[in-house]
């Protein structure tokens, strides 16, 4: 019975923001340019397979959780599969109007969108998607993602 309270308790604050409706960063703050900024060049990096560049963008921990290939952990191995998976053969494109930041307090910020993903040279429309989420970590400036997961595939 306890357990069943208290995770009514903790959902309260939940229901009330999501009946308030979306708290996303207004596109001319400040923060959601950097974020989206931030995007942009780190999969102009992945689509131009500049694997340092690419690299750079990621704390050496990184967690990366993908719905059809698991957890990968580690800068090193995520630079890898991008090379063995993606290097000439995929390139992705950001779907604009789904990008989505937020500010996490003492942290950062956590960026949420949709991208699609399609052999260079194809049309957008014509090739996969999936959700994203990264978690971005501003440390005196810097910005590094953290954690990634990537899902909804199709």
């Amino acid at each position: 019975m306890a357990a069943v309270v208290s995770a009514a308790v903790l959902a309260i604050p939940f229901a009330g923001a999501n009946a308030q409706g979306s708290r996303e960063e207004p596109r001319d703050t400040a923060l959601f340019r950097t974020v989206a900024s931030l995007d942009s060049a780190l999969f102009d990096a992945y689509n131009r397979c500049d694997l340092p560049k690419f690299a750079s963008f990621f704390v050496d921990s990184v967690e990366f959780y993908h719905d059809q290939t698991g957890l990968m952990v580690g800068v090193a191995n995520l630079t890898q599969a991008i090379k063995q998976n993606i290097c000439g053969k995929v390139v992705r494109q950001l779907v604009p109007e789904s990008l989505q930041v937020y500010p996490m307090k003492g942290y950062g910020a956590v960026e949420i969108g949709w991208h699609r993903f399609h052999p260079p040279g194809a049309k957008p429309a014509e090739s996969g998607g999936a959700q994203f989420i990264m978690l971005w970590q501003n440390n005196g400036g810097v910005w590094k993602i953290t954690r990634v997961i990537s899902f909804d595939h199709h």
